[in-house]
């Protein structure tokens, strides 16, 4: 599966499938990209579904190794995200799944390698996603 699709799916989810989902892409899937990120546990602490991906997102974004192509990969993320027209936590969701999505490749490397990688870092989420859905009871 090559271009995978994620945005078609998330509506369908809870808000905590959403959440577990993000949470795995900022913490996990963030790491192929060379991103150490620990969010500020006491920031998160309490809060709902909406409000602690809110604060989980603004802290990740905050973590930038090299701010020129963290903006980068992130005006492509937003444009791309508002083109699949989500409203509410899944558009968030999706602009961070695209986000980290795209940072995976490493400069340096060739157009076919790095389409070659962003497709394995699609296929990744779709995989983790579909995972994350099953154990909320949603069929993808």
């Amino acid at each position: 599966m090559s271009n995978i699709e994620l945005y078609q799916y998330l509506p369908k989810l809870p808000d905590n499938a959403l959440q577990e989902f993000t949470e795995w892409c900022v913490l996990e899937q963030a790491k192929a990209a060379g991103l150490e990120f620990t969010p500020d546990q006491t920031k998160l602490k309490n809060l709902e579904s909406a409000d602690y991906l809110k604060q989980l997102i603004d802290q990740f974004m905050k973590v930038k190794p090299d701010p020129i192509r963290a903006g980068l990969v992130a005006v492509i993320a937003g444009q791309q995200s508002d083109k699949h027209n989500l409203s509410g936590l899944p558009a968030i969701v999706d602009f961070v799944a695209l986000y980290v999505k795209y940072l995976i490749p490493k400069d340096g490397t060739d157009p076919a390698e790095a389409e070659s990688i962003l497709n394995k870092a699609a296929q990744h989420q779709y995989e983790q996603l579909a995972e994350i859905a099953k154990k909320h009871g949603v069929s993808l």
